[in-house]
């Protein structure tokens, strides 16, 4: 099969940022990646000087360090609990996916919390969606029901930790804001096949990092894999948008329509010519604005429906 083109935008730029990656074909290749991407992170000390109109801290729940980002000239309106991406093998919660959280609190006046959860291979599952969920609990005594979000793998431990708060019978989010969400570890659907070589996380990478998280085992869970869910009944209202031209795009499209099978609430956008992560590594592009745009207006309706 043909698989879809990339948008003129951002064909412009995917191979300049494809070069710029370290490959990730095996586990031996984590270390590798982890040293290209810490070049990203930064100190709360670093964040609070280069965005002075906000608050930056660090707490913890448990062992769990938290990012806490509030605005500097007003109370927060809401919170919005974000786990960051990497494969679940590399990132920080103080690394790339910052900007995301500075939109959310200088826009809409909101809280957010980031959690520094463990990665794989060193602590396989279910050490991430653990410390997701122990931050959850945290933010939610502290500040508030957030909704909760994330990106890529951590779009995937959003979703994990609202099927583990749903069946907890702990606190559930108001909504989850799931951004090109890693959902399924099967890694066999079309777009992941027909991706393959294509893009920025194609199959091959996303083989390594399910294999670093679940190691051999065969009874995946569905808090490992929420695409392994068997109900995604009595869910919090999603919001999921994904690429047509990524890894993901079936998966998502899939857990959408599942979602609005068991009777729950969906917002689904599929981003003609979107490849993984597209939006934050080129902004400046019109369909990155439109993504951006479509999530702050869920946000937005979200937060004034519960409110």
């Amino acid at each position: 099969m043909t698989p879809p083109p990339f948008d003129p935008e951002l064909a412009a730029v995917v191979d300049e940022l494809r070069a710029g990656r370290s490959p990730l074909v095996t586990l031996a290749d984590i270390p590798a990646r982890r040293e290209v991407v810490a070049a990203d992170f930064r100190t709360v000390e670093e964040l609070a000087a280069a965005h002075p109109g906000f608050t930056f801290r660090e707490e913890r729940a448990g062992d769990v360090p938290l990012l806490v980002v509030t605005p500097a000239d007003r109370a927060p309106a809401g919170v919005v609990y974000h786990v960051h991406g990497g494969g679940l093998i590399v990132g920080s919660h103080l690394g790339p996916d910052v900007p995301n959280l500075l939109g959310w609190a200088g826009k809409l006046g909101l809280a957010v919390v980031s959690p520094g959860y463990r990665l794989a291979p060193e602590h396989p599952y279910p050490a991430a969606v653990e410390d997701c969920y122990a931050g959850l609990l945290w933010t939610v005594e502290r500040l508030g029901v957030p909704v909760i979000a994330g990106i890529s793998a951590g779009g995937g431990l959003a979703a994990a930790t609202t099927l583990l708060a749903r069946d907890r019978g702990g606190p559930l989010p108001i909504g989850q804001l799931l951004i090109c969400p890693m959902l399924d570890d099967r890694n066999d659907s079309a777009s992941a096949v027909d991706l393959d070589g294509r893009g920025l996380w194609d199959r091959t990478a996303n083989h390594v990092g399910w294999t670093a998280y679940l190691g051999d085992r065969r009874d995946v869970p569905a808090y490992a894999a929420p695409a392994r869910a068997e109900d995604l009944s009595g869910l919090p209202p999603a919001f999921l948008d994904v690429g047509t031209a990524e890894t993901f795009r079936d998966e998502v499209v899939a857990y959408a329509s599942r979602i609005w099978q068991a009777g729950g609430d969906a917002e689904l956008h599929v981003w003609p010519g979107g490849f993984h992560g597209f939006d934050a590594l080129v902004p400046e592009a019109a369909l990155s604005r439109a993504a951006v745009a479509a999530r702050l207006t869920w946000l937005r309706r979200l937060l004034r429906d519960v409110s």
